[in-house]
């Protein structure tokens, strides 16, 4: 086995599993609960994070610079969840002027005490699960907030003093459901928040939208509506202001996220929580995914990793390229070889991709075949 060296993280990930109900194609390490267990979350996180600091490998730093609280719907947790979230942590990590700590919220749990209780623990930005404003697909999705849900929760948040926001929508729903995407794009543009992330429907096996695709009662949008609707938001967020400056996030200028950046750009991190991952150069690692379980191991020996895996020469390779080809810097043209360069070089006659500043970087079309591309450019790699 690999000797694991100490690393010093200044980016932690933290798990907070509970929602009311489980969405229809949500495939995410959820535990159904309405009202969520703040005090079993912050207890076995606590449990987690005295094992990680008598292992000594991950090594979390006196002052982080990113926090970011994911879930599941952390709101359920209620307005005291972050100040305690704070004590498990550390109150002294957190003092960095230039944390960014931010936390996941659904529209029906968001009320102003919520966000104040949480602006006061530290949350300096929130993003907020709308998916659509259509009732319809609201309705097929399982989400618990009505159209007008996202409009009050947005109000809430800002009238409380956060205002660095984050909007999720999906886009490439089944035809069926007769969604207008543009009318979703013009509502969130209303709501006027700095950053918006797109992702496309994913049809996972073991959700309920997998089995019914499998049984023929849901039939999953065609390529060519699924790139429209993509295409059709990368322009209209465009012409409204906001950087198109990774596969799926569009922010306003200076409202990038500051944590997702720290994924793509290969550096260390520590996830704390059920199927939390954490990374350090060559190695991963990533806890079990089962709540209950998790619990159970973090409130008795506190080691909750399931597995970790040391990525070797070819492995860093791939994934060093599929993390830069999805964000607008790119890569550098000088770390490739002749046989990579003639293949950007094809990706540029096709639309696909910029050469400039030395850099190769995606076009918004050569995004939509972004793992293709980054498959493609591997294997070209000599030797």
């Amino acid at each position: 086995m690999d000797t694991l060296s100490k690393v010093s993280v200044s980016s932690v990930y933290v798990h907070a599993p509970f929602c009311s109900r489980r969405c229809f194609y949500c495939d995410f390490a959820v535990e159904v609960n309405s009202s969520g267990d703040l005090g079993a979350w912050t207890e076995a996180l606590s449990g987690e994070l005295r094992a990680v600091e008598r292992e000594g490998v991950f090594v979390i730093s006196e002052a982080l610079k990113t926090l970011y609280v994911g879930g599941g719907t952390p709101s359920l947790l209620g307005s005291e969840a972050m100040k305690s979230l704070a004590e498990v942590i550390g109150r002294n990590r957190l003092e960095d002027p230039e944390l960014e700590w931010t936390a996941e919220a659904n529209p029906e749990s968001v009320t102003h005490d919520l966000v104040e209780g949480w602006r006061k623990a530290g949350v300096n930005r929130m993003s907020l699960g709308v998916q659509s404003f259509d009732a319809q697909v609201l309705t097929w999705m399982g989400r618990l907030h009505g159209p007008d849900g996202a409009v009050r929760a947005v109000k809430a948040i800002k009238e409380a003093g956060v205002h660095n926001l984050s909007v999720d929508l999906i886009f490439g729903l089944p035809s069926r459901l007769n969604r207008c995407w543009r009318t979703d794009l013009y509502k969130v543009l209303e709501l006027d928040v700095p950053h918006i992330n797109l992702y496309g429907l994913s049809i996972e096996s073991d959700t309920p939208l997998g089995r019914s695709v499998r049984d023929g009662s849901e039939v999953p949008v065609n390529e060519g509506q699924y790139r429209d609707e993509y295409l059709a938001a990368v322009e209209l967020l465009g012409n409204a202001g906001y950087q198109h400056y990774e596969v799926s996030s569009f922010s306003q200028p200076g409202f990038s996220s500051r944590h997702n950046s720290v994924y793509w750009d290969g550096r260390p991190y520590l996830g704390l929580g059920n199927a939390a991952h954490s990374y350090s150069d060559s190695y991963r690692r990533w806890n079990v995914r089962d709540w209950l379980s998790y619990s159970a191991l973090a409130t008795e020996t506190g080691v909750t990793w399931e597995k970790g895996e040391h990525l070797d020469v070819a492995s860093r390779s791939l994934e060093r390229l599929w993390l830069g080809l999805r964000t607008v810097f790119g890569l550098p043209i000088r770390d490739l070889d002749d046989p990579q360069r003639l293949i950007i070089e094809s990706w540029a006659r096709e639309g696909w991709s910029v050469l400039e500043d030395e850099r190769v970087r995606l076009t918004a079309e050569g995004w939509l075949v972004l793992d293709r591309l980054t498959l493609e450019l591997d294997n070209a790699r000599a030797g």
